[in-house]
Protein backbone atom coordinates (compact mmCIF):
# COMPACT_ATOMS: atom_id res chain seq x y z
CA UNK A 1 0.00 0.00 0.00
CA UNK A 2 2.55 2.45 1.09
CA UNK A 3 4.25 1.94 -2.46
CA UNK A 4 0.95 2.74 -3.62
CA UNK A 5 1.03 5.85 -2.00
CA UNK A 6 4.29 7.34 -2.36
CA UNK A 7 3.32 6.64 -6.05
CA UNK A 8 0.43 8.95 -5.99
CA UNK A 9 2.34 11.55 -4.14
CA UNK A 10 5.14 11.48 -7.27
CA UNK A 11 1.85 12.32 -9.99
CA UNK A 12 0.84 14.93 -7.16
CA UNK A 13 3.82 16.86 -7.87
CA UNK A 14 2.09 18.34 -11.26
CA UNK A 15 0.98 21.58 -11.69
CA UNK A 16 -1.98 22.61 -12.93
CA UNK A 17 -0.50 23.67 -16.49
CA UNK A 18 1.67 20.57 -16.64
CA UNK A 19 -0.32 18.00 -15.53
CA UNK A 20 2.42 14.70 -15.52
CA UNK A 21 -0.49 12.15 -15.91
CA UNK A 22 -2.06 14.03 -19.10
CA UNK A 23 0.10 11.87 -22.11
CA UNK A 24 -2.26 13.79 -24.43
CA UNK A 25 -1.72 17.29 -23.60
CA UNK A 26 2.02 16.67 -23.82
CA UNK A 27 2.31 15.25 -26.46
CA UNK A 28 0.07 17.33 -28.43
CA UNK A 29 1.36 20.70 -27.21
CA UNK A 30 -1.87 21.44 -26.31
CA UNK A 31 -2.67 24.33 -24.01
CA UNK A 32 -3.78 23.42 -20.36
CA UNK A 33 -8.03 23.17 -20.57
CA UNK A 34 -10.88 21.61 -19.11
CA UNK A 35 -10.67 17.89 -20.09
CA UNK A 36 -11.78 14.41 -18.97
CA UNK A 37 -8.33 13.07 -18.36
CA UNK A 38 -7.64 15.68 -16.08
CA UNK A 39 -11.37 15.02 -14.34
CA UNK A 40 -10.48 11.65 -14.18
CA UNK A 41 -7.79 12.29 -11.94
CA UNK A 42 -9.43 14.72 -9.81
CA UNK A 43 -12.32 12.57 -8.97
CA UNK A 44 -9.79 9.68 -7.69
CA UNK A 45 -8.11 11.72 -5.87
CA UNK A 46 -11.06 13.41 -4.01
CA UNK A 47 -12.38 9.52 -3.31
CA UNK A 48 -8.42 9.21 -2.21
CA UNK A 49 -9.74 12.16 0.36
CA UNK A 50 -13.04 10.47 1.55
CA UNK A 51 -11.69 7.16 2.30
CA UNK A 52 -8.54 8.54 4.26
CA UNK A 53 -9.48 12.08 5.51
CA UNK A 54 -5.59 13.29 4.36
CA UNK A 55 -6.54 16.45 3.42
CA UNK A 56 -3.42 17.08 1.25
CA UNK A 57 -6.08 15.27 -1.25
CA UNK A 58 -8.62 17.92 -1.46
CA UNK A 59 -6.35 20.53 -1.22
CA UNK A 60 -4.68 19.56 -4.23
CA UNK A 61 -7.74 19.07 -6.52
CA UNK A 62 -8.91 22.61 -5.12
CA UNK A 63 -5.87 24.11 -6.24
CA UNK A 64 -5.67 22.38 -9.63
CA UNK A 65 -9.61 22.78 -10.40
CA UNK A 66 -9.10 26.63 -9.01
CA UNK A 67 -6.24 27.48 -12.10
CA UNK A 68 -9.28 27.11 -14.15
CA UNK A 69 -12.41 28.17 -12.51
CA UNK A 70 -12.68 31.80 -11.87
CA UNK A 71 -14.83 34.02 -8.82
CA UNK A 72 -17.69 34.63 -11.98
CA UNK A 73 -17.79 30.59 -12.51
CA UNK A 74 -16.12 30.93 -15.97
CA UNK A 75 -14.32 27.58 -17.14
CA UNK A 76 -11.17 28.40 -18.42
CA UNK A 77 -10.54 25.90 -22.15
CA UNK A 78 -14.33 25.20 -22.15
CA UNK A 79 -16.39 26.31 -24.65
CA UNK A 80 -20.50 24.95 -24.30
CA UNK A 81 -21.02 25.36 -27.90
CA UNK A 82 -18.09 22.61 -28.39
CA UNK A 83 -21.30 20.35 -27.42
CA UNK A 84 -18.83 17.79 -26.76
CA UNK A 85 -19.58 15.00 -23.83
CA UNK A 86 -15.95 14.52 -23.12
CA UNK A 87 -16.17 18.17 -21.69
CA UNK A 88 -18.58 17.61 -18.95
CA UNK A 89 -16.88 15.22 -17.04
CA UNK A 90 -14.47 17.52 -15.23
CA UNK A 91 -17.26 19.28 -14.36
CA UNK A 92 -18.81 16.37 -11.60
CA UNK A 93 -15.49 17.41 -9.37
CA UNK A 94 -17.28 20.84 -8.62
CA UNK A 95 -20.21 19.02 -6.62
CA UNK A 96 -17.63 18.05 -4.25
CA UNK A 97 -15.79 21.22 -4.23
CA UNK A 98 -18.80 23.14 -3.88
CA UNK A 99 -19.71 20.43 -0.89
CA UNK A 100 -16.55 20.76 1.11
CA UNK A 101 -15.87 24.62 0.52
CA UNK A 102 -19.16 26.09 -0.31
CA UNK A 103 -17.71 28.75 -2.62
CA UNK A 104 -20.28 30.00 -4.81
CA UNK A 105 -18.04 30.12 -8.32
CA UNK A 106 -18.03 26.40 -8.19
CA UNK A 107 -21.64 26.85 -8.26
CA UNK A 108 -21.87 28.83 -10.85
CA UNK A 109 -19.23 26.32 -12.96
CA UNK A 110 -22.07 23.81 -12.02
CA UNK A 111 -25.01 25.54 -13.91
CA UNK A 112 -22.94 26.74 -16.80
CA UNK A 113 -21.68 23.16 -17.23
CA UNK A 114 -25.54 22.01 -16.96
CA UNK A 115 -26.34 24.88 -19.41
CA UNK A 116 -24.68 22.46 -22.24
CA UNK A 117 -27.15 19.44 -21.55
CA UNK A 118 -30.44 22.01 -21.82
CA UNK A 119 -29.08 22.08 -25.58
CA UNK A 120 -26.78 19.63 -26.56
CA UNK A 121 -27.64 18.20 -29.80
CA UNK A 122 -28.88 14.35 -29.51
CA UNK A 123 -29.76 11.54 -31.90
CA UNK A 124 -33.42 10.38 -33.11
CA UNK A 125 -33.64 8.32 -30.14
CA UNK A 126 -32.99 11.08 -27.80
CA UNK A 127 -29.34 10.21 -27.00
CA UNK A 128 -26.58 13.22 -26.55
CA UNK A 129 -24.06 12.89 -29.46
CA UNK A 130 -20.84 12.14 -28.80
CA UNK A 131 -19.88 15.76 -30.01
CA UNK A 132 -20.92 17.76 -32.37
CA UNK A 133 -17.71 16.97 -34.78
CA UNK A 134 -18.97 13.55 -34.26
CA UNK A 135 -22.95 14.08 -35.82
CA UNK A 136 -26.05 11.96 -34.80
CA UNK A 137 -23.19 9.27 -33.15
CA UNK A 138 -23.15 7.33 -29.61
CA UNK A 139 -19.95 6.43 -27.87
CA UNK A 140 -20.15 4.24 -25.28
CA UNK A 141 -17.82 6.10 -22.81
CA UNK A 142 -19.77 9.45 -23.56
CA UNK A 143 -21.80 7.86 -20.79
CA UNK A 144 -19.43 8.26 -18.17
CA UNK A 145 -18.70 11.89 -19.47
CA UNK A 146 -21.70 13.25 -19.39
CA UNK A 147 -24.29 10.84 -17.81
CA UNK A 148 -23.00 10.88 -14.44
CA UNK A 149 -22.63 14.38 -14.18
CA UNK A 150 -25.94 14.94 -14.97
CA UNK A 151 -27.78 12.37 -12.57
CA UNK A 152 -25.47 14.41 -9.84
CA UNK A 153 -27.26 17.65 -10.91
CA UNK A 154 -30.36 16.12 -11.08
CA UNK A 155 -30.39 14.28 -7.63
CA UNK A 156 -28.79 17.53 -6.12
CA UNK A 157 -30.08 20.41 -7.36
CA UNK A 158 -33.35 19.52 -9.95
CA UNK A 159 -35.51 17.40 -7.81
CA UNK A 160 -34.98 14.39 -10.24
CA UNK A 161 -37.06 16.36 -12.74
CA UNK A 162 -35.02 14.65 -15.56
CA UNK A 163 -34.04 11.20 -13.84
CA UNK A 164 -36.34 9.41 -16.78
CA UNK A 165 -34.53 11.17 -19.42
CA UNK A 166 -31.58 9.78 -17.86
CA UNK A 167 -33.06 6.16 -17.83
CA UNK A 168 -34.08 6.17 -21.61
CA UNK A 169 -30.81 6.96 -22.72
CA UNK A 170 -29.64 4.24 -20.93
CA UNK A 171 -32.16 1.59 -22.31
CA UNK A 172 -31.72 2.99 -25.87
CA UNK A 173 -27.50 2.18 -25.09
CA UNK A 174 -29.14 -1.49 -23.62
CA UNK A 175 -31.45 -1.78 -26.47
CA UNK A 176 -29.19 -0.71 -29.93
CA UNK A 177 -25.67 -1.38 -28.92
CA UNK A 178 -25.59 -4.36 -26.56
CA UNK A 179 -24.76 -7.89 -28.66
CA UNK A 180 -27.22 -10.41 -26.61
CA UNK A 181 -24.90 -13.22 -27.92
CA UNK A 182 -21.20 -12.20 -26.89
CA UNK A 183 -23.09 -9.80 -23.64
CA UNK A 184 -20.80 -6.79 -24.84
CA UNK A 185 -21.71 -3.70 -25.77
CA UNK A 186 -20.07 -2.04 -29.09
CA UNK A 187 -17.82 1.04 -29.01
CA UNK A 188 -20.04 3.33 -31.14
CA UNK A 189 -23.56 3.66 -33.14
CA UNK A 190 -24.14 6.18 -35.70
CA UNK A 191 -28.24 6.86 -36.01
CA UNK A 192 -27.96 8.66 -39.20
CA UNK A 193 -25.61 4.86 -40.63
CA UNK A 194 -23.50 8.00 -42.30
CA UNK A 195 -19.98 7.25 -40.63
CA UNK A 196 -17.55 5.68 -42.52
CA UNK A 197 -17.16 3.05 -39.50
CA UNK A 198 -20.38 2.06 -39.15
CA UNK A 199 -22.19 -1.21 -40.86
CA UNK A 200 -25.08 0.17 -42.84
CA UNK A 201 -28.16 -1.38 -41.81
CA UNK A 202 -27.60 -1.60 -37.87
CA UNK A 203 -25.54 1.87 -37.45
CA UNK A 204 -23.34 -0.19 -35.11
CA UNK A 205 -19.15 -0.12 -35.18
CA UNK A 206 -17.12 -3.25 -35.34
CA UNK A 207 -15.72 -4.12 -32.22
CA UNK A 208 -16.06 -4.28 -28.37
CA UNK A 209 -13.21 -1.59 -27.02
CA UNK A 210 -12.27 -2.49 -23.41
CA UNK A 211 -11.66 1.15 -21.86
CA UNK A 212 -15.53 1.89 -23.88
CA UNK A 213 -16.68 -0.98 -21.93
CA UNK A 214 -15.04 -0.26 -18.57
CA UNK A 215 -16.13 3.59 -18.78
CA UNK A 216 -19.98 2.35 -19.26
CA UNK A 217 -19.50 0.02 -16.10
CA UNK A 218 -18.30 2.53 -14.52
CA UNK A 219 -21.09 4.84 -15.39
CA UNK A 220 -23.52 2.84 -13.96
CA UNK A 221 -21.91 2.51 -10.72
CA UNK A 222 -21.54 5.88 -10.20
CA UNK A 223 -24.91 6.95 -11.31
CA UNK A 224 -25.95 4.19 -8.67
CA UNK A 225 -23.84 6.39 -6.04
CA UNK A 226 -25.80 9.38 -7.08
CA UNK A 227 -29.11 8.67 -7.67
CA UNK A 228 -31.91 8.82 -4.90
CA UNK A 229 -32.21 4.93 -4.56
CA UNK A 230 -36.08 5.39 -3.44
CA UNK A 231 -36.73 6.47 -6.85
CA UNK A 232 -37.04 2.52 -6.85
CA UNK A 233 -37.89 1.38 -10.07
CA UNK A 234 -35.32 3.28 -11.71
CA UNK A 235 -32.78 2.57 -9.16
CA UNK A 236 -33.82 -1.57 -9.85
CA UNK A 237 -33.42 -1.07 -13.54
CA UNK A 238 -29.60 0.31 -13.55
CA UNK A 239 -28.73 -2.18 -10.65
CA UNK A 240 -30.11 -4.97 -13.10
CA UNK A 241 -28.41 -3.13 -16.06
CA UNK A 242 -24.94 -3.44 -13.79
CA UNK A 243 -25.15 -7.27 -13.36
CA UNK A 244 -25.59 -8.18 -16.80
CA UNK A 245 -23.00 -5.98 -18.19
CA UNK A 246 -21.12 -7.56 -15.59
CA UNK A 247 -21.98 -10.85 -16.42
CA UNK A 248 -21.38 -10.14 -19.40
CA UNK A 249 -17.85 -9.20 -19.66
CA UNK A 250 -16.32 -11.47 -16.75
CA UNK A 251 -16.80 -13.99 -19.39
CA UNK A 252 -13.69 -12.56 -21.00
CA UNK A 253 -11.77 -12.42 -18.08
CA UNK A 254 -7.65 -14.09 -18.53
CA UNK A 255 -7.52 -16.51 -16.00
CA UNK A 256 -4.13 -16.48 -15.80
CA UNK A 257 -3.66 -12.54 -15.70
CA UNK A 258 -6.85 -11.41 -14.04
CA UNK A 259 -7.19 -8.40 -16.47
CA UNK A 260 -9.06 -8.35 -19.73
CA UNK A 261 -7.77 -7.70 -23.63
CA UNK A 262 -7.65 -4.49 -25.21
CA UNK A 263 -10.31 -5.82 -28.07
CA UNK A 264 -12.34 -7.57 -25.39
CA UNK A 265 -13.28 -11.05 -27.06
CA UNK A 266 -10.30 -11.40 -29.33
CA UNK A 267 -8.59 -13.19 -26.34
CA UNK A 268 -4.62 -13.84 -27.46
CA UNK A 269 -5.04 -13.09 -31.48
CA UNK A 270 -1.85 -11.47 -32.22
CA UNK A 271 -1.48 -7.86 -31.45
CA UNK A 272 -4.11 -8.03 -29.00
CA UNK A 273 -2.69 -6.99 -25.12
CA UNK A 274 -4.05 -7.04 -21.56
CA UNK A 275 -4.80 -3.31 -20.86
CA UNK A 276 -4.86 -1.56 -17.99
CA UNK A 277 -7.38 1.14 -17.82
CA UNK A 278 -10.21 -0.88 -19.08
CA UNK A 279 -9.26 -3.39 -16.16
CA UNK A 280 -8.98 -1.06 -13.47
CA UNK A 281 -12.48 0.47 -13.93
CA UNK A 282 -14.05 -3.11 -14.11
CA UNK A 283 -12.29 -3.66 -11.12
CA UNK A 284 -13.89 -0.10 -9.30
CA UNK A 285 -16.99 -1.25 -10.59
CA UNK A 286 -17.24 -4.65 -9.21
CA UNK A 287 -15.64 -3.21 -5.71
CA UNK A 288 -18.01 -0.22 -5.41
CA UNK A 289 -20.95 -2.43 -6.84
CA UNK A 290 -20.15 -5.05 -3.40
CA UNK A 291 -20.06 -1.93 -1.43
CA UNK A 292 -23.39 -0.78 -2.47
CA UNK A 293 -25.08 -4.11 -2.18
CA UNK A 294 -26.10 -3.55 -6.17
CA UNK A 295 -24.01 -6.52 -6.74
CA UNK A 296 -23.43 -9.76 -4.83
CA UNK A 297 -21.23 -10.17 -2.18
CA UNK A 298 -18.89 -13.09 -4.64
CA UNK A 299 -17.93 -10.04 -6.69
CA UNK A 300 -15.60 -8.50 -4.22
CA UNK A 301 -13.46 -11.52 -5.05
CA UNK A 302 -13.20 -10.76 -8.29
CA UNK A 303 -12.57 -7.24 -8.18
CA UNK A 304 -9.51 -7.88 -5.97
CA UNK A 305 -7.87 -10.72 -7.99
CA UNK A 306 -8.16 -7.87 -11.15
CA UNK A 307 -6.73 -5.11 -8.90
CA UNK A 308 -4.02 -7.48 -8.14
CA UNK A 309 -3.63 -8.80 -11.51
CA UNK A 310 -2.88 -5.37 -12.64
CA UNK A 311 -0.44 -4.67 -9.73
CA UNK A 312 1.63 -7.87 -10.71
CA UNK A 313 1.79 -6.97 -14.05
CA UNK A 314 2.05 -3.48 -14.91
CA UNK A 315 2.57 -1.28 -11.79
CA UNK A 316 6.71 -1.86 -11.98
CA UNK A 317 9.67 -0.18 -10.22
CA UNK A 318 12.60 0.80 -12.05
CA UNK A 319 16.11 0.90 -11.45
CA UNK A 320 16.05 3.97 -9.56
CA UNK A 321 13.14 3.12 -7.20
CA UNK A 322 10.68 5.17 -9.19
CA UNK A 323 7.37 3.42 -9.57
CA UNK A 324 5.25 3.63 -12.44
CA UNK A 325 2.21 2.07 -13.97
CA UNK A 326 2.41 0.53 -17.62
CA UNK A 327 -0.11 -1.10 -20.26
CA UNK A 328 -2.27 1.83 -20.95
CA UNK A 329 -3.79 2.88 -24.12
CA UNK A 330 -3.59 6.32 -25.07
CA UNK A 331 -6.57 6.73 -26.76
CA UNK A 332 -8.78 5.36 -29.01
CA UNK A 333 -12.00 6.67 -31.22
CA UNK A 334 -14.44 6.62 -34.34
CA UNK A 335 -13.43 8.53 -36.75
CA UNK A 336 -14.11 11.55 -37.57
CA UNK A 337 -14.22 11.59 -41.57
CA UNK A 338 -10.72 13.00 -42.29
CA UNK A 339 -9.08 10.45 -39.83
CA UNK A 340 -10.24 7.30 -41.69
CA UNK A 341 -7.70 5.50 -39.67
CA UNK A 342 -10.17 5.43 -36.70
CA UNK A 343 -12.26 2.60 -38.35
CA UNK A 344 -13.23 0.62 -35.23
CA UNK A 345 -11.50 -2.52 -36.71
CA UNK A 346 -9.20 -4.75 -34.21
CA UNK A 347 -6.28 -3.48 -36.83
CA UNK A 348 -7.01 -0.15 -35.49
CA UNK A 349 -7.46 -0.62 -31.92
CA UNK A 350 -4.41 -2.32 -31.48
CA UNK A 351 -2.35 0.24 -33.46
CA UNK A 352 -2.50 2.94 -30.55
CA UNK A 353 0.17 3.89 -28.51
CA UNK A 354 0.76 2.10 -25.20
CA UNK A 355 1.92 4.82 -22.37
CA UNK A 356 2.41 4.66 -18.99
CA UNK A 357 1.01 6.75 -16.17
CA UNK A 358 -1.68 8.35 -18.01
CA UNK A 359 -5.02 9.18 -16.00
CA UNK A 360 -6.96 7.48 -17.99
CA UNK A 361 -5.42 4.22 -16.51
CA UNK A 362 -4.06 6.12 -13.12
CA UNK A 363 -6.91 7.92 -12.21
CA UNK A 364 -9.38 4.27 -12.20
CA UNK A 365 -6.45 2.06 -10.61
CA UNK A 366 -6.71 4.57 -7.82
CA UNK A 367 -10.16 4.52 -8.08
CA UNK A 368 -10.00 1.02 -7.49
CA UNK A 369 -7.24 0.97 -4.49
CA UNK A 370 -9.83 3.45 -2.81
CA UNK A 371 -12.43 0.19 -2.72
CA UNK A 372 -9.47 -1.91 -1.71
CA UNK A 373 -8.95 0.76 1.32
CA UNK A 374 -12.63 0.38 2.05
CA UNK A 375 -12.58 -3.35 2.36
CA UNK A 376 -8.96 -3.54 4.22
Amino acid sequence: MKVIDNYIDKLMTSKPDEPLWNIEQIRQGKKPHWNYIDGCMMNSLIQLYEVTNDKKYLEFVKNYIDYYVDEDGNILGYNKENYSTDDVAESRILFDLYKYYGEEKYKKAIELSYSQILTHPRTKEGNFWHKKIYPNQVWLDGLYMMQVFYMRYETVFNGYKNYQDIKRQYQNVRNIMFNEKKGLHYHGYDSSREAFWCDKETGLSKNFWLRACGWHLVSLVDVLGYMDEQIYEDYAFYKSLLKETVDGILKYLDKESNMFYQVVDKGTKEGNYLETSGSAMIAYALLKGVRLRVLPDRYQKIGLAIFNGICSKYLTVKEDGDLNLGGICLVAGLGPENNRRRDGTFKYYISEPIVENDAKGVGPFIMAYTEVIRIK
